[in-house]
């Protein structure tokens, strides 16, 4: 048997649970074997993005000793789009050069 952890967190909670699972289980395999879905009304069980140890992992990882599976939460914002938003209202407040985007030169 192999000590593993699966854990999935919300913004003011967190549910961390420890289980021994075969060798050669994989990541989905432990997940759905911990119960974490049951007890966690948030996760969407069709739609799992999973990690270890901050790496995100396909569903058919096959576990090691000690390894975390992480259960993702979707994106609420794309970062690209954020990202450019940011951008445009630094250079309609004038914190930013409207063509380069750069800084404006100090005059």
């Amino acid at each position: 048997m192999i000590n593993i952890e699966v854990v999935f967190a919300l913004p003011t909670t967190a549910t961390c649970l420890s289980l021994e699972v075969q060798p050669g289980c994989t990541a989905e395999q432990a997940v759905i074997q911990s119960g974490i879905i049951e007890k966690c009304s948030e996760i969407d069980a069709n739609a799992l993005t999973l990690g270890v140890w901050n790496r995100t992992v396909k569903a058919n990882y096959e576990l090691k000793d000690g390894d975390r599976i992480e259960i993702y939460r979707p994106l609420i914002a794309d970062p690209k789009d954020a990202r450019r938003k940011r951008a445009e209202k630094a250079k309609e407040e004038g914190r930013a050069n409207k063509i380069t985007g750069g800084r404006p030169l100090e005059r």
